[in-house]
């Protein structure tokens, strides 16, 4: 069976494997390497509901693990050769695995396609109305924001989200609509490989400096994704983002953007009355929906108001809209409540947090601050990736003023090369941040966290886990058995 035109390399983003159409799965054996994040063991899901057998590997045991095989999806935690079915038709790999990985070399030596993830997923938005969402910042929450207003709204569709979201199924969902959501990664060029017909830019930033030169490639980036949107499609993107001219040039498509400036076309509008907070959102004819933000914080607005806008355009009425907002849950390790602990002296309030961009740390802070009102703020953050704390460092320094405490393990290690782990380390995070007055220490291992963590919290603090490694282990140590929700 014939499927797709292997990639020359499997980190060769910029080779799409959408040449070839859309694809028919039906009766496929497809092998998924990596199966065990979020937007793997979904589009394994995904690819099952249309036909194709399905199995894959993993390193390490886990929930998403346990789900897979309760769901009937064969997962091997290991990761060779022989983990190859002899029957394969096609090897799906996620954006972390590389060239030389044993799985991929057996494949390519019988001559099996090796697609990433974002090519498999780019070619199954072709048959169907695809809507991504894009930018530095926000991707998961928006997705959630949108796939739950358009499942309230009756329009059914499937989804793909880099996240947990149980209200809408967890991360995953095959609708009976023709409409496929997914998040636009621009990690490893990733976004250039999907086929949307609408999509959303809510930012563009600094980031992913071990894969992009400077700020301008990330923007020329944004701008070739823009580019593969049709004519018949559109873009919503940021009006207050200074690149937004540079993205949106030459563009075929219908352009709109959105912002809290009155130039926006879609203006957000955010009344932060404590315990109360409301938002508006504006086209040039006046308000046009309306809701009671159920999580606080400006950005938690804004990205509401892109999927509503998103929403009212594949068809939602604007009263549904508003009122599906009104009863979003929220999602996994996104500003989530974890519970609370009651102390001799009182009680702490218990928060997790994904954020790991300095642009993303100062957001979520400052919304914590403002909204819970906390006596203090404690904040434990992972860094993620010793190259991104180098690149990042100065920015970092600064995005924690709204906290009162700042205790930092050990940076969290992913994809970068061994030699990066000698070019940074938290320790030279803390020293930034003693500088700028910041009472600020460097503790490891989780289990010393906790201990000081005990030792320093009163009643009224508000601790917040923040990272996207394994930091919220350290929330769920200090909660232990004492847990009161």
């Amino acid at each position: 069976m014939t499927l797709a035109t292997d990639t020359n390399s499997p980190m060769d983003a910029g080779s799409g494997a959408d040449s070839d159409g859309a694809v028919n799965l039906s009766g496929a054996q497809v092998h998924f390497v990596g199966i065990g994040g979020c937007g793997m063991s979904g589009l394994a899901r995904m690819a099952r509901a249309r036909g194709a057998r399905c199995d894959g590997t993993d390193q390490a045991p886990g929930a998403p693990i346990d789900q897979l095989r309760q769901d009937g999806i064969e997962v091997r935690l290991e990761q060779s050769a022989g983990c190859v079915p002899d029957d394969c038709d096609m090897l799906v790999i996620s954006a972390a695995i590389r060239d030389e990985h044993p799985e991929v070399v057996e494949a390519r030596r019988r001559g099996v396609p090796v697609l990433k993830y974002a090519q498999l997923l780019g070619r199954l938005m072709l048959d169907q109305t695809g809507v991504a969402i894009a930018g530095t910042h926000g991707k998961s929450t928006t997705c959630s924001l949108l796939s739950h207003v358009l499942i309230q709204c009756g329009l059914d569709p499937s989804l793909i989200v880099g996240a947990q979201c149980p209200q809408i199924g967890g991360g995953w969902r095959v609708g009976a609509r023709d409409l496929l959501v997914a998040e636009a990664c621009e990690f490893d060029r990733s976004f250039l490989n999907l086929n949307p017909t609408h999509a959303v830019i809510l930012n563009i930033e600094e980031d992913h400096l071990d894969i992009y030169r400077d700020l301008g490639e990330i923007v020329d980036a944004f701008a070739s994704f823009a580019r593969r949107l049709p004519g018949r499609g559109s873009l919503l993107v940021n009006h207050e983002m200074p690149h937004r001219l540079a993205v949106t040039a030459g563009l075929d498509c219908a352009v709109e953007t959105i912002g809290f400036a009155p130039q926006a076309d879609w203006r957000v509008e955010l009344d932060e009355t404590p315990g109360a907070p409301r938002a508006r959102l504006h086209d040039a004819s006046g308000t046009v929906c309306t809701w009671q933000c159920p999580i606080p914080g400006e950005h938690m607005a804004y990205n509401a108001a892109a999927a509503a806008v998103t929403a009212h355009r594949l068809g939602a009425a604007w009263t549904d809209v508003g009122a599906a907002l009104e009863t979003f849950a929220g999602l996994e390790r996104r500003m989530q409540p974890l519970g609370h602990r009651d102390l001799p002296s009182g009680r702490l309030t218990v928060v997790d947090d994904y954020g790991h961009h300095p642009t993303e740390i100062d957001t979520t802070l400052r919304a914590l601050r403002r909204h819970a009102r906390p006596k203090r703020l404690i904040c434990v953050f992972q860094p993620h990736q010793h190259s991104r704390t180098r690149f990042l460092m100065e920015h970092f320094a600064v995005s924690f003023s709204a906290a009162d405490v700042v205790i930092v393990p050990h940076i969290y290690f992913v994809r970068d090369p061994k030699k990066e782990q000698h070019t940074v380390s938290s320790r030279d995070l803390v020293d930034r941040l003693r500088q700028r007055g910041i009472t600020a220490m460097h503790l490891y291992p989780f289990e010393a966290i906790v201990e000081q963590l005990e030792l320093i919290a009163r009643d009224g603090d508000l601790l917040v886990t923040m990272g996207a490694g394994d930091v919220w282990k350290v929330a769920e140590g200090f909660l232990g058995a004492k847990r009161e929700n």
